[in-house]
């Protein structure tokens, strides 16, 4: 009983892949046996079981086939752009010294990534190899897992066919689209780094310095005597560690801020700018960390060659999310107090976002915003687009006076360049549309950043152009910096507030009685200006 409960257990799955060709050779030798019992005829009798013998006898041997099989999957490149095509190779081995019947092998696909690949393997010999290619093409970011392939033994007759599985998978991860960006320039005071370790000694006294034990063939200049009297034991200064940079990415991944639909939506155009701000930043050494929600993520090592890649890895799985994930991600930035560089990679927001988001900035901080043209990626009406171009207006006009620099861009826009203009990078011959503050700044300058060392107020209107000229490219203007007019963070000093009436300033104090300025021509042989009144400084100039 036992035998039997066995070989049906055997059987099933052997009789499970009849093909209908086989099925149809069952039933007809059944049918035959059936009628030679009725009509006595041995003769159909024979005819019957040779009819039912055949599809069995085909499932008997193909089920007692055992091949030794192994199979070695390539994917060239494993990690590839949206819209980027990879080359899968597969190479199978026939273990054992017999050779194998025609095998017949799928590669399971997923539908994004398209049709799955099927392939006829001829007879391989035993000890040889036989390997097939294929190519897929994703325009949806994700991971993917490509695998496992199945193989197909069939019978000479085609009566009977069984299906093989492999085991193993790969994953193949289709990152966001990347933008080349140009590297921000931006000191130590932007990005709370910059200098090392021993240089900020020098501010908190040589007792705080970093030592440690005497190892030998240490330089006895580096004996750090104080900490050995303290100690009673030898010790030296640590070498000089660079301080981290670290930058912050923010992401919008709320629903009801994007439009469009697929992978042409403002969220996955946002998707995108994120990755290219990303990389950037990585490739210059930054520790960067991504915010979509009120999760604490951990930063990226800049000492690791696959720092960039992870970051995209987490990029290819972003999914969008419900109201509350900005909310969440900007508690989560304020724990940390937008220490270092910030980037926020922004759909529809509306003032109170707009509003928390320009109280994060610390002095020194700087601060990068893009903001989606979402108005661009779906079809509305005149009315609800000038609506919602004046609240974006309105938006970025309050990240400008909290000491963002801001951008703005549609689906049709260069994004390299809306970057170097938001960044305050040179953007010689590019056009500043898409820039929300007054202008391109010069290099290396933000309105949250410290100011050139050649750069003065001094002789320029906040409120009209001076007399002199036009004020040089990249100055800000009143309004640029808080919300009642002069400049931010540690430049209020610096910077005097406007003088009523639109009167520019010269040299730290107004024209004496209300005395007009001069026209901008210097005094011949330096004598005084006439009347009291002060030359002007023309270009920033001193």
């Amino acid at each position: 009983m036992r035998t039997l409960r066995s070989a049906v257990t055997w059987l099933r799955p052997a009789l499970a892949g009849l093909t209908t060709r086989g099925r149809s050779f069952l039933a007809a030798g059944l049918a035959c046996a059936a009628c030679s019992v009725v009509l006595g005829q041995r003769d159909l009798l024979r005819v019957g079981a040779l009819l039912v013998t055949l599809p069995l006898g085909c499932v008997l041997v193909l089920g007692r086939s055992r091949y030794r099989l192994a199979l070695t999957r390539t994917m060239t490149p494993s990690r590839v752009t949206a819209g980027g095509s990879a080359r899968v190779r597969l190479e199978l081995e026939n273990l054992t010294r017999l050779s194998t019947r025609v095998l017949l092998a799928e590669d399971r696909v997923p539908f994004a990534l398209g049709a799955s690949p099927r392939f006829v393997l001829a007879r391989l010999p035993g000890g040889t190899r036989a390997a097939v290619s294929y190519t897929v093409r994703s325009v949806v970011r994700g991971r993917y897992q490509i695998g496992p392939v199945r193989l197909r033994l069939t019978d000479p007759f085609g009566m009977c066919e069984v299906t093989r599985s492999f085991t193993a998978t790969d994953p193949l991860v289709v990152v966001p689209r990347i933008w080349p960006l140009a590297p921000v320039l931006g000191g130590g005071l932007w990005t709370g780094t910059g200098e090392s370790i021993a240089r900020s000694a020098a501010a908190t006294g040589e007792d705080d310095i970093a030592t440690r034990e005497y190892r030998y063939g240490d330089d006895l200049r580096r004996v750090h005597w104080r900490s050995t009297a303290r100690r009673g034991e030898l010790m030296v200064r640590r070498e000089e560690q660079p301080r981290q940079m670290q930058a912050t990415v923010l992401l919008d991944l709320r629903h009801d801020g994007h439009r469009g639909e697929g992978p042409e939506s403002s969220l996955e155009w946002a998707v995108s700018v994120a990755a290219s701000a990303a990389v950037s930043l990585a490739g210059q050494r930054y520790a960067v960390r991504i915010l979509t929600d009120e999760r604490q993520v951990a930063w990226s090592s800049p000492h690791l060659g696959d720092g960039a890649a992870a970051l995209l890895d987490e990029l290819a799985v972003v999914e969008e999310g419900g109201p509350g994930v900005l909310a969440g991600a900007i508690t989560a930035l304020a724990r940390t107090r937008g220490d270092g560089l910030v980037v926020a990679v922004l759909g529809e927001v509306d003032e109170q976002v707009a509003g928390a988001l320009a109280r994060l900035l610390r002095r020194g901080s700087l601060g990068i915003a893009l903001l989606a043209r979402t108005t661009s990626w779906a079809a509305l009406s005149p009315s609800r687009t000038a609506e919602l171009d004046a609240v974006r207006a309105r938006v970025a006009a309050i990240l400008i006076d909290g000491g963002w620099s801001v951008g703005e861009a549609g689906p049709g826009d260069d994004v390299p360049t809306i970057w170097a203009q938001a960044a305050g990078l040179p953007t010689a011959g590019l056009s500043p549309a898409g820039l929300s503050s007054a202008g391109p700044a010069p290099a290396g300058f933000s309105p949250a950043g410290p100011a050139p060392a050649d750069f003065s107020p001094a002789g320029f209107s906040p409120a009209a152009p001076s007399p002199a000229g036009p004020a040089p490219a990249g100055v800000p203007a009143a309004g640029n910096g808080t919300a009642g007019g002069g400049f931010p963070g540690p430049f209020a000093d610096l910077f005097p507030s406007p003088q009523p009436n639109g009167a520019p300033w010269s040299n730290g104090a107004p024209p004496p009685n209300g005395a007009p300025w001069s026209n901008g021509a210097p005094p011949a042989n330096g004598a005084p200006p006439p009347n009291g009144t002060t030359t002007p400084l023309r270009g920033g100039g001193r």
